[in-house]
């Protein structure tokens, strides 16, 4: 499980529930890019305190194996990678390329020194630190491997290990003279393949299945349901009969994910997969043993009964009590403010071509560029060399069509122009991708020129930026003027209090899915914490509230939720869920 997937709040009874599962040892993706949002600004605290989420595991009774990256892949935003990283002169990443090792050191040597003393020659817990991240699925450059390497060894104390999928292309390319081997995937195939294709014995040792997979991922999709272990018997069974084979071995997993967290804000990733975007959910809740909200589910308790048959007797504590969630009645979120309206008085940047939002400094959220027709022009709209990665078009104010790559091959838009229109193309960022080659050039927003109808270049455009790392203050102005809601109109910020029911805490007793059921796609804050996106698509229907994020007794808390696709005459509730919901629905936005 991951530090930063999860509130620091929660983090000791994340690491009891495994301990009491029967687990000896975390293994912690780091993610980079909230470390370093912005280049030479480094943040440890809250999430981002890994220091400290070493420690309290240590006093669990458990140890830690780290794996920093710099590149993770994760399924979170561009593989940990910050996005400033794409605009340094001569940059490819996860290559033996100076402007990336010298990032990459720079980064290394921060988290160094900030963990410098929980390694377990100093006491600590951390056994091993894993280097790179499955590189033999992207390249074999030795070079770059062997600079990596000597960049763990100087700011990290201890033994340094590689993970590379079962198979022979994947040791070759992923493995390094004096660093153990450790496979992923099928233990039995991995565990093989290692036996047969690395023969160099600086790379031998006990066999570890370093990411044993229970299920998979979600992505936002009207095709992709929810992926899930528990009560399905065969893959119950499969699982079951792995990790007791991997046992009886006498050799070590890590399961993929224990828990999962979620994806906080915009920070998910994107797989590149059948030429579509496969967005990551905000809930990565992997179908996880442990869920999302820190519950044991079914395939938690058989596999603690799995791991007791390997172990001393009483050695693995009990389970503790875990409250169950709340619910909370129907609220009303009330329009606040139009999304255009938040804009600031001057654009970020004007330029005959649009701008990607990388060079306005933006890492998250949306772009909006506007422009205004010069001569009259009709035909399809093309955003650049494709959306990057949901453009919604607006022609004076009115929504006329969306293209989203999400959509392997996304509906044409088609505009009819006459001179003095504004043409706006809001731009959202739904996750870097954060796996395969594509991820060597990842730029959001619009990247070369629009055209319509095929050959008709617009020029002359304004780019606003709207990265929503702050609310707008124009939420807290009560003068703000209240919007019209119209259909196929701009983006509505709605906003709505409620406060928890007598005896429920801001803690686990706390915890609540919020679901809008007249939502279709956006994000929620909660008291100024971003959730993460919803979707009408699915298969997420409801995000995960802690209650640690929640305030207790009488006091309100508030909810702030932009809806891209407002509808006249539909009242915006939300709701707070004991149960969550999974489900698909049709895209409204294709025909």
């Amino acid at each position: 499980m991951d530090p930063q997937r999860i509130p620091p709040a929660y983090w000791t009874q994340r690491l009891q529930m495994a301990k009491a599962m029967g687990l000896n040892t975390i293994f912690s993706y780091v993610f980079w890019n909230n470390i370093e949002p912005t280049e030479g600004s480094w943040d440890f605290e809250g999430r981002n305190d890994i220091a400290r989420f070493v420690r309290l595991a240590q006093q669990e009774g458990l140890y830690v194996v780290l794996r920093p990256g710099p590149y993770i892949c994760g399924e979170h935003e561009w593989g940990g990678f910050p996005s400033w990283l794409s605009q340094i002169p001569g940059m490819a990443v996860r290559q033996n390329n100076k402007p990336f090792l010298d990032a990459s050191r720079n980064y290394l040597e921060q988290l160094g020194k900030h963990l410098a003393a929980t390694h377990i020659s100093q006491g600590g817990p951390v056994l091993m630190t894993q280097l790179e991240n499955e590189y033999g699925s992207f390249g074999k450059d030795k070079a770059y491997l062997r600079a990596m390497a000597d960049m763990l060894k100087a700011n990290f104390d201890g033994f340094l290990y590689t993970n590379d999928g079962g198979g022979k292309s994947y040791l070759d390319g992923g493995s390094l003279h004096g660093i153990l081997a450790e496979t992923d995937g099928d233990p039995k195939t991995g565990f093989a393949a290692r036996d047969q294709y690395v023969t160099d014995p600086t790379m031998l040792g006990p066999q570890l299945d370093g990411e044993y997979y229970v299920t998979w991922i979600d992505d936002w999709s009207s095709n992709s349901p929810y992926q899930y272990t528990s009560g399905r018997p065969d893959a119950t069974k499969r699982t079951l009969d792995d990790l007791d084979w991997i046992l009886a071995g006498n050799n070590s997993f890590s399961i993929y994910m224990f828990h999962g967290g979620t994806n906080w804000g915009f920070e998910n990733g994107g797989i590149w997969v059948d030429n579509r975007l496969n967005a990551v959910t905000t809930s990565y809740d992997y179908g996880a043993p442990l869920d999302e909200s820190g519950r044991a589910t079914e395939i938690y308790r058989q596999i603690r009964d799995v791991i007791s048959k390997h172990v001393p007797a009483g050695t693995i504590p009990e389970v503790p009590h875990v409250p169950g969630l709340t619910t909370i009645d129907d609220f009303a979120l009330e329009p606040a403010v139009a999304l255009f309206d938040t804009r600031s008085d001057k654009p970020a940047v004007q330029a005959g071509s649009p701008v990607p939002m990388e060079k306005l400094g933006q890492a998250f959220g949306f772009v909006l560029y506007e422009h205004r027709v010069s001569a009259a022009v009709s035909g399809a709209i093309a955003p650049g060399d494709g959306p990057r990665d949901r453009v919604m078009v607006y022609v004076n104010g009115a929504r006329v069509g969306v293209v989203d790559k999400t959509h392997a091959a996304p509906a044409p838009v088609s505009v009819d122009l006459k001179q003095g229109d504004v043409l706006q193309l809001l731009v959202e960022n739904l996750g870097r991708i954060d796996y395969g080659q594509q991820l060597r050039e990842q730029q959001k927003g619009i990247v070369g020129n629009v055209t319509v109808g095929g050959d008709a270049v617009l020029e002359g455009w304004s780019a606003y930026s709207l990265p929503l790392t702050d609310l707008p203050a124009a939420l807290a102005d009560e003068n703000s003027e209240t919007p019209d809601i119209k259909d196929g109109g701009a983006p509505v910020f709605y906003k709505g209090t409620f406060v928890l029911p007598a005896g429920v805490g801001n803690d686990l007793s706390g915890d609540t899915f919020l679901s809008l059921p007249n939502g279709v796609k956006g994000s929620v804050w909660v008291n100024g914490h971003h959730l993460g996106r919803y979707w009408v698509v699915g298969p997420q229907q409801s995000l995960y509230v802690p209650g640690a994020y929640l305030y207790g007794g009488n006091k309100p808390n508030r909810v702030v939720v932009l809806e891209l696709e407002p509808k006249a005459g539909t009242d915006m509730v939300a709701r707070g869920l004991a149960t969550r919901e999974w489900a698909n629905h049709p895209d409204p936005d294709v025909a």
